[in-house]
C-alpha cells in the first residue's frame, strides 16, 4: 500500500505500533486516522535508527497522542531516500510542512510574511494633497463650464 503526498509516494500507512527497526535515510509521516481519512500531524526524517522506541520516545509523541486521541489511531508512512543528503530530506520536509501545516510541526512552520512592504513617505503625502487640490480645481472648472451653457 502507498500514499501520495505532493509528488512523493510514501509506503504505508501502517499502524505505528507495527513499525519495527531498522530505519535509515528516510522521511516519515505520522498520521492520525479518523475512519477512512488520514491527517498528517507530523513530518520528520531519520538518518538511521535501530531503536524500537524511536517513535514512542520522540519529543513530539505526546502531541501526536493528543491530536489522534490514542496510539491506536497513529499511523506511519515512510519515504525511503537511501542515497539522499540531509539537505534533500529537509527540503522534502519543508515542502510538506508548507503545504499541509502538520499541527505537531507548528514550531517548524515559518510565519508567512507578505512579499511587499507598505511605506508612507512625505512625497506621497504631498502628492495626495496636490491631487486633492487638482480634483477641487477640476470640480470648479466643471461647474463654471456648466454655468456658461
Amino acid at each position: 500500500m502507498s500514499i501520495q503526498i505532493l509528488q512523493y509516494e510514501f509506503l504505508g500507512p501502517i499502524p505505528i505500533s507495527e513499525w519495527g527497526p531498522p530505519m535509515e535515510k528516510l522521511v516519515y509521516l505520522v498520521l492520525s486516522r479518523n475512519k477512512d481519512k488520514f491527517d498528517i500531524i507530523y513530518v520528520g526524517d531519520c538518518q538511521k535508527t535501530d531503536d524500537k522506541s524511536f517513535f514512542t520516545s520522540h519529543d513530539q509523541f505526546q502531541c501526536w497522542l493528543k491530536q489522534s486521541g490514542s496510539e491506536q489511531s497513529l499511523y506511519l508512512a515512510i519515504l525511503p531516500m537511501f542515497e539522499s543528503s540531509d539537505e534533500k530530506r529537509r527540503n522534502v520536509i519543508q515542502k510538506i510542512i508548507s503545504q499541509y501545516k502538520p499541527h505537531c510541526n507548528s514550531d517548524d512552520i515559518p510565519e508567512s510574511k507578505p512579499d511587499y512592504v507598505v511605506r508612507a513617505s512625505e512625497e506621497s503625502d504631498n502628492d495626495s494633497e496636490e491631487s486633492d487640490n487638482d480634483s477641487e480645481e477640476s470640480d470648479n472648472d466643471s461647474e463654471e463650464s456648466n454655468q456658461d451653457k
